[in-house]
Order: C-alpha cells, then sequence, then structure tokens
C-alpha cells in the first residue's frame, strides 16, 4: 500500500484509547525493523524524522526509503516529519511527501505561535495533510533540538483550549513532564495536568520524550488521550550496543551484511515491545 496520513489512525486510537507508536527512522536498517515490527504485531505504524535527519538521507532518498516501505508492508505506515521548525521546513516535507507535519511553534511567544501553526495548517489542510503542534515547551536534546531543563515549562491548560481552537490542528503535543533524549531518572509525569488537557482539547494528544519513560507511565498516559507515542533514543541507543557487541566478537569483520543484521533484528524485537505496550 502507499504512505497513509497519519489521521485515521490517530483518531481510532484516540476513541478507543491506546496509542500508534512513532519511531525514528534514520536509515535503511531502522526503517526495515521499524515496519518488520509493526507487521509482526498487525498495527499501523509512523516513520518519523526531523529536519536534521532527512538532509542527512537526502530528501530524495527518504521519501524513496519510506514509499517502499510503505508499498511493501502489510500495515499501514505514515510519515511524519517532528519538530518542523520553520513554515519552509514543513513545506518542503510537504511537497516531497510526507503525510503528516509537525510545525513547533513552541520557542515563540504565543500569539507568534498560533499564527505559524494557522499558517501551516491552512497550507497542509489544503492537500489533506494533518498537522500536529506543541505548547509549553519539553526539554532535552534530540538531533539539533536542545532545550535546557531549567527553560522547559508546562502546557497551560487554558491556553491549550484557545490554541486548539484558533490553529485546526489534528493532534496535540503538551509539555506534562517528559523530556527528549535520556532521563538521569524517572521523570514525574504530571497526570492530572494532562488529564485537563485532554479535557478540553478534546484532541488526540502525542507524548515527546517517551524513552525511558516507565511502561506503567506510558499505559496511564493512555486513559487522558494520548493517541501518538515518540519513540527515538532507545532505538539508537540499541542500535549502537549491538554494532559495538558484534565488533568486540568479529573485529575484522567488514561486510554491512552481516554486521547490520544483529543491530536491525535487535530493533525489531524492540519495535514490537513499545507497540504491544501501547495497545488496550
Amino acid at each position: 500500500m502507499t504512505l497513509v496520513t497519519t489521521t485515521e489512525m490517530l483518531q481510532d486510537a484516540y476513541q478507543n484509547n491506546y496509542a500508534i507508536g512513532a519511531f525514528g527512522a534514520h536509515n535503511l536498517e531502522v526503517i526495515k525493523a521499524i515496519i518488520a515490527g509493526a507487521e509482526k504485531e498487525g498495527v499501523p505504524v509512523i516513520l518519523q524524522t526531523t529536519a536534521s535527519t532527512y538532509k542527512y538521507v537526502e530528501m530524495s532518498y527518504m521519501i524513496a526509503l519510506a514509499k517502499a516501505a510503505a508499498e511493501q508492508a502489510k500495515v499501514p505506515v505514515a510519515l511524519h516529519l517532528d519538530h518542523g521548525e520553520s513554515f519552509k521546513v514543513v513545506m518542503e516535507c510537504l511537497r516531497a511527501g510526507y503525510t503528516s507535519v509537525m510545525i513547533d511553534g513552541s520557542h515563540l511567544p504565543f500569539e507568534e505561535n498560533i499564527q505559524l501553526v494557522k499558517k501551516v495548517v491552512e497550507a497542509a489542510n489544503a492537500i489533506n495533510i494533518p498537522v500536529e503542534a506543541e505548547l509549553g515547551t519539553i526539554g532535552g536534546v534530540e538531533d539539533d533540538l536542545q532545550v535546557d531543563e531549567q527553560n522547559a515549562f508546562f502546557t497551560d491548560p487554558e491556553l491549550a483550549e484557545r490554541f486548539v481552537k484558533e490553529t485546526g490542528i489534528q493532534s496535540f503535543a503538551p509539555a506534562f513532564g517528559t523530556a527528549h533524549g535520556k532521563y538521569k531518572q524517572e521523570p514525574k509525569l504530571q497526570f492530572e495536568l494532562l488529564e485537563e488537557i485532554h479535557r478540553v482539547t478534546n484532541l488526540p494528544l502525542v507524548m515527546h520524550g517517551a524513552s525511558g519513560v516507565s511502561e506503567a507511565s506510558v499505559r496511564k498516559s493512555l486513559q487522558y488521550g494520548i493517541a501518538k507515542v515518540n519513540f527515538s533514543t532507545e532505538l539508537k541507543d540499541l542500535f549502537a550496543e549491538q554494532l559495538r557487541a558484534f565488533f568486540l566478537e568479529n573485529p575484522n569483520e567488514n561486510d554491512p551484511r552481516k554486521y547490520f543484521l544483529p543491530a536491525r533484528e535487535a530493533l525489531i524485537e524492540l519495535v514490537q515491545q513499545k507497540i504491544v505496550m501501547l495497545q488496550k
């Protein structure tokens, strides 16, 4: 099948209290692992890239890889831009063939954030592509995105309600205690805040920075509108660990068809674990 949008998959997840896994897709091996894991569980999946990822891979290659993966997949596959930092970046992805985009204006003053998101929604909705946006600031490091923990702040439910209504977005990423990258300790998620945001927005919510959040916390969040959960750091960590372990045992091996295989197989299992965690 061809690449699909995230609209139907997120709406079904939201209405039925489960979530769709969105996995950082950094190269061919990772993409194949994500698809294989989703196929084993028989559920839709989201391939997710930041702008730095598609610039590294190059857009034409990124789109070709994603389309080839979707065409061969036995489950629906979407291609999502994570943390699009400008209107220009989002437009590049829409023109290239992304089927879901996030515009991240969370660093802007509230009114400017609204205006930027409205502009993206108008352009994306004209071609039936859904838009995700963020209010509040999620700390940590992800690719080129870096927010000091002391500069991160939670989402205000009253502002969230207005933000969602005025922008017309299809999914919303609130800041309620998660962070990008590695955690120094188990994060304290603000579930009462999440519940209030869920109540006033009535929209599929997105958990960023899920790598390292406990299974119990992730599953609890599904009660409060979380319908998309992002994973990236854990995939990168495991892939690197597997490569290091392989070369320690096989220091003279030079065939990528051999040294990438155990890393890919390990990622398939991890993707399956995360998908199972997100189900009802």
